[in-house]
């Protein structure tokens, strides 16, 4: 397995299953020593739109949508369309 110039890697589908990972899940990298493990992402109890957006946004340059509409709606918690 290869890291691409954009820093991805593809996790084997035998270890998402394992693992229980499902697209669009939310996961953490945690390091100790020379190992790096993924786990999943513990959401704060009480998070608020904002900080969920700051976090999930954080470090990317870009928003989930492409309209004002569809960055509200994001903002806001609704289910996309």
């Amino acid at each position: 397995m290869r890291i691409t110039s954009e820093g991805q890697v593809t996790i084997p589908a035998e270890i998402r299953e394992r693992a229980g990972f499902r697209p669009g899940d939310e996961i953490e990298f945690v390091v100790e020593g020379d190992t790096v493990r993924i786990k999943r992402f513990e959401r704060p109890e009480h998070e608020t739109p904002g900080e969920r957006a700051v976090r999930a946004f954080r470090g990317t340059g870009k928003w989930p949508g492409e309209t004002t509409d569809e960055i509200m709606q994001f903002l806001r918690g609704d289910p996309p369309d």
